[in-house]
């Protein structure tokens, strides 16, 4: 499954992007399994989302909980609960 993964205000300035592409193994169909996935993947997803344990998430521009289900092709953004302009 490929999906784009994209990172908004402090977590975007701690991991060093604003969006990726991932390929994601076969294991991994959450929102929450993601966030696992990309912290095991070490620095600097690791303490990013370490740093910032409440990071809210949307899929396709919905909000979304650690259970929510991620397809093929979605688009899923990580950002803390209060973001600036």
């Amino acid at each position: 499954m490929n999906v784009t993964v994209m990172y908004f205000a402090a977590l975007r300035e701690r991991i060093g992007c604003a969006r990726e592409e991932c390929e994601l193994p076969s294991g991994v169909s959450t929102v929450g399994a993601l966030r696992e996935w990309l912290v095991a993947r070490g620095s600097p997803w690791r303490e990013a989302f370490g740093e910032m344990p409440r990071v809210r998430t949307a899929v396709d521009q919905t909000m979304a909980r650690d259970d929510s289900r991620i397809h093929d092709r979605a688009e899923v953004a990580f950002f803390p609960p209060v973001t600036g302009g």
